[in-house]
């Protein structure tokens, strides 16, 4: 198992493991031990968040700190961290509770983000943060190269632009259900602007939820 993982790990993540141990933990769920990744991605979205600054404040000499931050934003989402595990095949190397595995665990955004943030974790305390800074702008090279020239405006962001300029109301987030499993739920987030317009969305978090409901009455608003 372990060889078979540090192969991976050295595909992945561009490091062949000197102490295979934290890399073994990142991969397991709550579900499965005491021992879970939780306290590495508490670590690694730490290192994530460090390395991205870098690499934009590099990439883009001439942003002021807002468009920075909105690059930032949009590139260390829990869906964006989902995305570029499942390009990396985590999801295959998942140590799950049957129960997780029966409820959807192996394709939850939030347990697949949670987890990319904690191989970040130990990738950083196995080899350094140049190997996890590495790592990072291999992953997600392609994602930051696409963003093109202009900063993306965060639809939350956007949507409480929109109603100053008008001088609505500011913008009104209400959670109307929560359903699914701890480690797998759904969010359905109404977002509104006083009586004129509403629209809801629904998410694998809070965040990502009201993420989209903005982005809905942003699309009714035109």
């Amino acid at each position: 198992m372990s060889a078979g993982l540090s192969d991976w790990i050295e595909q992945a993540l561009g490091h062949r493991p000197a102490d295979i141990a934290p890399f073994e933990r990142a991969l397991t769920h709550g579900s499965q031990a005491a021992a879970n990744y939780e306290r590495l991605e508490f670590l690694g979205d730490r290192v994530l968040g460090l390395a991205m600054a870098e690499w934009l404040f590099t990439l883009f000499p001439n942003e002021p700190e807002g468009a920075l931050s909105k690059r930032l934003n949009t590139l260390v989402t829990g869906a964006v961290c989902a995305d570029v595990a499942r390009s990396l095949g985590v999801a295959e190397h998942l140590k799950l509770g049957k129960q997780a595995r029966d409820d959807g665990a192996r394709d939850s955004d939030n347990v697949l983000g949670d987890v990319m943030e904690a191989l970040i974790g130990a990738l950083y305390l196995d080899a350094g943060l140049d190997a996890a800074r590495a790592a990072v702008r291999t992953a997600w090279g392609d994602r930051v190269r696409t963003q093109g020239s202009a900063a993306p405006q965060h639809p939350k962001s956007a949507l409480q632009e929109w109603a100053a300029a008008h001088n609505r109301r500011t913008p009104m987030y209400e959670i109307v259900d929560r359903s699914g499993p701890h480690h797998a739920p759904r969010f359905t987030v109404k977002a509104s602007i006083g009586a004129l317009a509403e629209a809801t969305a629904e998410g694998s978090s809070k965040q990502e939820a009201e993420t989209a409901a903005a982005a809905a009455l942003l699309v009714k608003l035109g």
